[in-house]
């Protein structure tokens, strides 16, 4: 059986943001932030610096349909997710340590690299 095609182009995962839309948990508008991430094949990483609070990640708990932007017009639907497989938490974390580290971003990265949650996109069609 042919391997189903990617969806997200490998040069997409260069790009320095992503742009995720979740529907209010409340409002039922839409929200987008800019968050880095990390790409691994047809799935997003990002770290949630805020934990559980960050209102992007209490939007994706309720309702885990979202939309991802990467690039000037790569669209995608996704489902989110929570982190809780250890193997896939440290690729999650690894990825976006590597991608950010200098010279690329010249902060220091160890705490959020440790502690931020990690919450995975995967991409289900493009849009």
């Amino acid at each position: 059986m042919p391997s189903k095609p990617k969806l997200m182009h490998p040069k997409l995962a260069d790009e320095d943001y992503c742009y995720i839309t979740t529907t209010g948990r409340v409002s039922g508008t839409p929200h987008t932030i800019e968050i880095w991430f990390g790409a691994a094949g047809d799935t997003l990483y990002v770290l949630a610096g805020s934990r559980h609070d960050a209102d992007f990640v209490k939007n994706a708990k309720k309702r885990s349909a979202v939309d991802v932007r990467v690039g000037a017009d790569a669209k995608f639907g996704a489902r989110a997710r929570m982190v809780t497989d250890s193997d896939e938490d440290a690729r999650a974390r690894r990825l976006l340590l590597e991608k950010y580290a200098p010279p690329r971003y010249e902060g220091d990265l160890e705490e959020w690299g440790r502690d931020a949650l990690a919450v995975a996109f995967d991409l289900t069609e493009r849009c």
